[in-house]
């Protein structure tokens, strides 16, 4: 149900994505700091809502569904918020295209996928993927400004977020690749015929 404990965290992981997005646009370092407060909370539920589904046995197909959706929306939204900001470094702007590339492409397919019955289970390197981009936008958010707001001038935090940003390219271009070709032969052991093509 969508009352269930594990969904209404899901929910709040989408519910937060105004807030900071407001909080970065206020261009100051407190507004970067309670950004990254706010950020840390939503990653938690990614966690939280997994772990509380499981040990109260309350998997459902809608979680399943509303949980990688989620995720995709939160990094989706933030990574346009700091483009748009201008405060991706290193060309990272070129990674998250890449980024956003990607889940658009494994979203159209999954949902093809499920008009065939058919579904794409998540794999670890995703959840690798996942980690990464998450772990570089918290670094994003924050920045050098929140960085010198809590005294940690030695933390180039900007560049460290632009970098890992750039390292999740890898796993997020293995794992798009994987759903690919397991989507293509999904649906081709699906339809003998078209199998039969291939092979002549």
């Amino acid at each position: 149900m969508l009352t269930d404990l594990p969904n209404v965290l899901t929910l709040l992981r989408i519910a937060a994505i105004p807030v900071l997005v407001a909080l970065l646009a206020l261009h100051s370092a407190l507004g970067n700091v309670a950004a990254c407060v706010v950020y840390t909370a939503a990653c938690s539920t990614d966690y939280l809502d997994g772990a509380l589904a499981r040990r109260w046995q309350m998997l459902s197909e809608l979680g399943r569904m509303m949980d990688p959706i989620a995720d995709k929306l939160l990094v989706g939204a933030l990574l346009l918020a700091l483009a748009g900001l201008t405060v991706l470094p290193v060309f990272s702007l070129y990674a998250a295209i890449i980024i956003m590339l990607r889940e658009i492409l494994v979203s159209g397919l999954r949902e093809y996928m499920a008009s065939q019955r058919e579904t794409l289970p998540s794999t670890r390197l995703a959840k690798w993927k996942t980690g990464i981009q998450m772990v570089a936008i918290g670094f994003l958010i924050g920045g050098d400004k929140a960085a010198v707001a809590l005294h940690l001038t030695f933390l180039p935090a900007t560049l460290i977020g632009g970098i890992l940003l750039w390292i999740s390219v890898i796993p997020t271009v293995l794992s798009g690749w994987g759903y690919l070709t397991a989507g293509l032969s999904r649906m081709m052991a699906s339809d003998p015929r078209k199998s039969s093509k291939i092979v002549s």
